[in-house]
């Protein structure tokens, strides 16, 4: 079946320069033909990702008409404005897969607003907002390697799609023949025809004044001097960040010049992943030169933002997603009481297996902590419940550990706009005080316990790691381990079991340890990875990570 599918590719006139090479390389070699045909990339919640190339198993403009088709065949069930919204990043073939999806859907008779340069995630969003889209379409591969990219689906609402309506559109992309199926109009003649609009300023300009309405201490960063090195690892976030930086008075802005512009090569760091050292490694070395108070990397879709601080003795710490979310909880309550601007009963939101020391922070400031499942969407999800009782303003701030921050309901995805500007007027509040993010962590340390949260992946690569993962969680479920490292199992939360968490059904496992650590596993929606994630807590740092490695050890001959 896949040699008589790499035929027909091979037979037919692709419009793709790139991809009749390839196919013609791999002739005779089963191995790279079936890679690319056996399977087809899967539409699910999180859309589609993949290496990009030729084959129903890769990213290409047939894979992305494809989709665009079965999310067309959807939007026309739904009524409404009959719009969709469209951005896309700096990745390679982007802007090319964004043209493919707007034309596939002026052919379907939908309208399209697409931007007219690369905008990142939460501009997406918005923008769906803002123009009352049925769907949202956003060309990225988030933070992969340079040879992926991927194509993301969003409801009415801003949020990533919903588990029903994306098997609604998987069904029907099943329906969709990838290379004859899809109706196809250029996108000139889209744009011709009035099908196809680009985002007005009107759009542009109401997502920065939604953001910057956000600040916590209005005017302050005007005065404060804080000396920034920013690097957007050549995506998307340069135009926004700096946008929203100069209007609330950030001047002194340093780019690191080798990542400024769009370059979807990423050949700096070949992995622009604001979580990692070598993403962040020419940042560091400028704001070690500059003498930075700060240095910021956002990722290629400007969804997450990842920072290093300055020490008291010059030289700079990276600081965890986790960190970064209780900082900007701590900060975000306090500096709201203090200003008299924090709603009643105010709520915010973290993942399950981000850390519970936003807890025992929140607690503190009399906020409701709620947690969700894994993913952003679950938490604009909350958002939207609060928004339809009338209480939207309660939310005041949302979090995940992997580096994923939103303040307002104006977005319901992760925002490193947002959250890049709100980290920028922490650091100048603290320094316009004498002290600094280092001091103030430390200070948080001090009063609520050494925590230490670390996240370990293993991975699953080739055709058969899916079934290798799924095999993993069958055998934990099936024979639940007592003991960790020797330190007994209190208690275990199965995350599939819809009645004990009172949350949609996922793929988590949590393990509660008599010595109050927890170990959470947990397979990736996207990747063949399987997460694990610790949460220890001791009297220094120094204790708490050699319990983490302890436990990470005795983990091990488990994922094999």
């Amino acid at each position: 079946m896949y040699k008589d599918d790499y035929q027909r590719w091979l037979a037919a006139d692709l419009e793709d320069p790139d991809l009749k090479p390839e196919l013609n390389k791999i002739s005779g070699n089963d191995e790279e033909i079936k890679d690319r045909f056996a399977v087809a990339l899967a539409f699910g919640t999180a859309g589609l990702r993949g290496v990009l190339g030729a084959g129903t198993n890769r990213m290409n403009i047939y894979v992305v008409r494809q989709a665009t088709q079965g999310l067309a065949n959807w939007v026309k069930t739904q009524g409404g404005n009959q719009t969709v919204a469209i951005s896309y990043d700096s990745r390679i073939k982007s802007d090319v897969f964004a043209k493919a999806a707007a034309g596939v859907l002026a052919a379907n008779g939908i309208n399209v607003r697409i931007y007219d340069a690369l905008m990142p995630v939460p501009a997406l969003s918005f923008a769906t907002r803002f123009y009352n889209c049925n769907a949202g379409i956003m060309v990225t591969a988030s933070h992969n390697p340079a040879k992926y990219n991927g194509y993301k689906a969003y409801g009415p609402d801003g949020c990533q799609m919903t588990d029903d309506a994306a098997a609604i559109v998987y069904e029907e992309i099943q329906k969709t023949d990838i290379l004859t199926g899809a109706k196809v109009m250029s996108f000139a003649e889209g744009v011709e025809k009035g099908l196809i609009k680009f985002v007005g300023d009107d759009c542009k300009d109401a997502f920065y004044a939604a953001i910057e309405e956000r600040q916590v201490r209005p005017g302050l960063c005007k005065t404060a001097g804080l000396k920034l090195v920013y690097s957007p690892l050549n995506g998307s976030g340069l135009v926004p960040v700096t946008r929203v930086l100069n209007d609330i008075g950030i001047t002194d802005i340093t780019i690191v010049p080798e990542q400024e512009y769009p370059n979807g090569y990423f050949t700096t760091c070949s992995y622009p992943n604001p979580e990692i050292f070598e993403a962040l490694k020419l940042g560091l070395e400028l704001a070690k030169e500059e003498g930075a108070d700060l240095m910021l990397a956002t990722d290629p879709d400007a969804d997450r933002v990842g920072i290093a601080m300055k020490c008291p003795d010059g030289s700079y710490e990276l600081v965890s997603g986790n960190e970064v979310g209780v900082l900007l909880l701590d900060y975000i309550a306090a500096g709201r009481i203090e200003k008299g601007t924090m709603p009643k009963n105010p709520v915010a939101v973290k993942s399950i297996v981000s850390t519970p020391l936003a807890d025992a922070v929140a607690a503190h400031y009399g906020v409701e902590l709620r947690s969700v499942l894994t993913g952003f969407k679950w938490i604009g999800d909350q958002i939207a419940g609060l928004e339809a009782d009338g209480q939207v303003d309660r939310f005041i701030f949302g979090f995940e550990e992997s580096y994923g921050y939103l303040a307002g309901p104006y977005v319901r995805d992760k925002d490193a706009v947002i959250g890049s500007m709100l980290i920028c007027e922490m650091a100048a509040y603290y320094r316009s005080i004498g002290s600094s993010l280092k001091q103030r962590l430390e200070e948080i340390y001090a009063e609520y316990g050494r925590y230490l949260n670390k996240v370990d992946s293993f991975e699953f690569p080739g055709l058969s790691g899916m079934d290798t993962m799924a095999g993993i969680m069958s055998s934990l479920r099936e024979n639940p381990p007592a003991d960790f490292a020797g330190i007994k199992v209190s208690k275990v939360t199965d995350y599939k079991n819809t009645a004990e968490t009172g949350l949609p059904s996922a793929n988590v496992l949590i393990y509660g340890l008599e010595n109050g650590s927890t170990v959470v596993v947990r397979p990736s929606g996207t990747e063949p990875k399987i997460k694990t994630y610790f949460t220890t807590k001791g009297k220094d740092l120094a204790e708490a990570q050699a319990m983490k490695d302890k436990l990470a050890e005795a983990l091990k001959p488990i994922l094999k």
